[in-house]
């Protein structure tokens, strides 16, 4: 005889079994999403959690278990990863978006000492903002500016990935290299 459980699957409305059906069949969304929308699936069809963990490829229902608490809580929201191990996520968008705010504005030479921003330039000049970031690493803002498809320069300055200026007879254009997001590592 099986356990009572403790949060059972509530009753799905239409638009999430569609939703979660959709994410069962899917051929290119991640494996763990079509997973977590299979073994949802199978639990609101009456299997319970082990043979839903079962059904499909795993052998704890423990994890089911979670899954159907989380997406009582949350909804469709459920079956997407969330952080999979490894120190926290220190700096969200907003941090982010400061970084790069950083990034876009000219270096004062009084203020900040320099003409061009450099990694360490930027650390400095954030750190010491009223409203920065007190413990931010050159590899934070380092990853922030790769993900952001920017890259340094011969001329010491921060461009956009696949951009590049040329000089023409009628002047300086800039150049874009339609492959450039195919190119990042």
């Amino acid at each position: 005889m099986s356990r009572r459980r403790k949060d059972p699957l509530r009753a799905l409305t239409d638009s999430e079994r569609a939703g979660l059906e959709q994410l069962g069949r899917a051929t290119s969304a991640p494996v763990g999403i079509v997973m977590r929308a299979r073994a949802l699936l199978a639990v609101a069809d009456g299997c319970s959690y082990t043979e839903a963990a079962r059904r499909v490829g795993r052998r704890s229902g423990d994890a089911v278990g979670e899954l159907v608490a989380r997406f009582n809580q949350e909804g469709l929201a459920a079956v997407e990863p969330r952080h999979g191990g490894g120190p926290r996520v220190k700096y969200g968008a907003a941090e982010r978006e400061r970084i790069l705010a950083e990034v876009h504005r000219t270096p004062d030479r009084e203020q900040d000492k320099t003409a061009t921003w450099s990694l360490t330039t930027l650390q400095r000049a954030l750190r010491n903002a009223k409203d920065g970031l007190p413990e931010v690493s050159t590899y934070t803002i380092w990853c922030v500016l790769h993900e952001a498809d920017r890259s340094w320069q011969r001329d010491r300055s921060w461009r956009q990935t696949g951009v590049a200026k040329r000089r023409r007879k009628t002047g300086e254009v800039e150049v874009h290299d339609p492959d450039a997001t195919g190119k990042r590592g």
